[in-house]
């Protein structure tokens, strides 16, 4: 059962009709007044909310009619219904907690999918709910054998992936570096209805503005100096499938907004043409900077923050599942058997032990380098403390960064101070190694030194 709740009866007959062609039982109101008894009386499975029912047009009215029907009912998703010029009232509405908004004249296919995707994200579908199940009953129902771990943090984030894979929900990764964001981006696709579609991987931070529209959205020949060749974007390329956009966090204000006109609209155009084109795809991005930092200090829209973010997923650090280490140590071993055809190789209970209690900044991309590495300098079947402390030697690996002090003795602001402080001592100024060793963007990392007054030097 659907509620449009609209003052334009041709909005509310255009929605009627479309909504009960798709098999949902329809109830109509003309505004929130009479909408309240309804949403009261009957088992509603989400509600379609107009932003303004008076000759006011700032959008209050739906922000307070929004108010009381998460009073009446909580659970209740309501998607907002808005016009461009209403973009941030809506967005304000996203804090309020609407499921999503949706832009006038509207997509079907997109309203559509924004309502099903609401309806199983309330919990009113029982399509994929995972409920209390084990580590190998998600592996047997999700495919999930190559995430490796047991923590319980990570076996919190495969069931949340169970529950809206088969969503159309924009999905959000945050997470160190080297943590597995993409992984977990693949898993989303892997077990959605777009499985058989393209998965096409972006790295956003590897893109210049000058060539951001061409790279996503395509040119013609001739629209630009150099451009001989027709060139197809990646959002074409991933039509019907997943985009994975990482590095979100990296892109330049100019860029945001013309990524959230796609995202929103579906439509955009190829350079050199003005034709406009339609795109159907899944949205997931990730980042391993603070996008809410990033909003606050006006360098990321709020707008296409809410428009990426209806599912948040955090990943935790290496760091928080320790108990994973041995797991993830042997897994890259087993891997490594069969690619150098040494099939005695393995990894002493010590060593295990130990390499528990490094500070791997890296997270579990540079635990793979430190295994693998040693893997191919050592000729012995069983890898010893020495052989794994050889090769941290010879990296540069820093080991007194594991040695983190008593609770209380340091604020986390002086801890993270010391961290880069010490971090740039040891890798003489070099920013761009200061911030791959912390697990940094240059961006985040220059934010630091100018906050902790740390003298530097710019560098390309």
């Amino acid at each position: 059962m659907i509620l449009i709740i609209d003052d334009d009866v041709a909005v509310r007959t255009s929605l009627s009709l479309f909504l009960k062609h798709e098999g949902f039982v329809v109830f109509t109101a003309e505004n929130p007044e009479e909408a309240y008894p309804i949403i009261e009386q009957q088992p509603l499975k989400s509600v379609l909310l107009d932003m303004n029912f008076s000759m006011e047009t700032s959008g209050k009215e739906g922000l307070i009619a929004l108010s009381k029907i998460r009073e009446i009912k909580p659970e209740l998703p309501v998607i907002l219904m808005t016009g461009w010029g209403s973009i941030p009232i809506a967005v304000e509405g996203m804090k309020i907690g609407a499921s999503d908004f949706i832009n006038k004249p509207w997509d079907n296919t997109a309203l559509l999918e924004s309502i099903h995707t609401a309806i199983k994200l309330s919990g009113d579908d029982d399509q994929g709910k995972t409920g209390s199940v084990t580590r190998k009953q998600l592996n047997d129902k999700f495919g999930f054998e190559n995430i490796i771990g047991d923590d319980p943090q990570l076996q919190s984030v495969l069931k949340t992936i169970g529950r809206i894979s088969a969503t159309e929900a924009a999905v959000l990764i945050t997470g160190e570096s080297g943590t597995g964001k993409e992984l977990i981006a693949e898993a989303i696709h892997q077990n959605s209805s777009r499985r058989h579609k393209p998965f096409v991987k972006v790295n956003l931070g590897g893109i210049s503005s000058s060539l951001f529209e061409s790279e996503m959205f395509g040119h013609k020949r001739g629209s630009f100096t150099d451009a001989r060749n027709d060139r197809m974007g990646r959002f074409e390329m991933a039509n019907k499938g997943t985009i994975f956009l990482d590095e979100i966090g990296d892109l330049d204000l100019n860029s945001q907004v013309k990524l959230l006109r796609v995202l929103q609209d579906r439509t955009y155009e190829v350079l050199g043409d003005s034709k406009t084109r339609t795109v159907d795809v899944r949205v997931i991005c990730a980042t391993n900077r603070n996008l809410k930092e990033m909003v606050a200090d006006k360098k990321f829209r709020e707008d296409l923050y809410y428009r990426i973010n209806l599912i948040l997923i955090q990943l935790p650090p290496l760091r928080q599942r320790k108990d994973d280490i041995p797991l993830l140590a042997n897994y890259f071993i087993n891997n490594l058997k069969a690619l150098y055809r040494r099939d005695k190789l393995k990894i002493s209970q010590k060593a295990l032990s130990w390499l528990k209690e490094l500070f791997l900044s890296g997270n579990i991309r540079e635990l793979k380098n430190i295994v693998e590495r040693t893997v191919l300098v050592s000729d012995k079947d069983t890898l010893e403390i020495k052989d794994f402390e050889q090769q941290l030697d010879a990296s540069g690996f820093v080991k007194d960064s594991a040695e983190i002090p008593a609770v209380g003795s340091m604020t986390i602001d002086e801890m993270e101070l010391s961290m880069i402080r010490k971090a740039m001592e040891y890798h003489q100024q070099n920013i761009s190694k200061v911030a791959r060793s912390l697990g940094l963007s240059r961006g985040t990392l220059y934010r630091k030194l100018e906050k902790y007054n740390i003298p530097y030097e710019t560098q390309k």
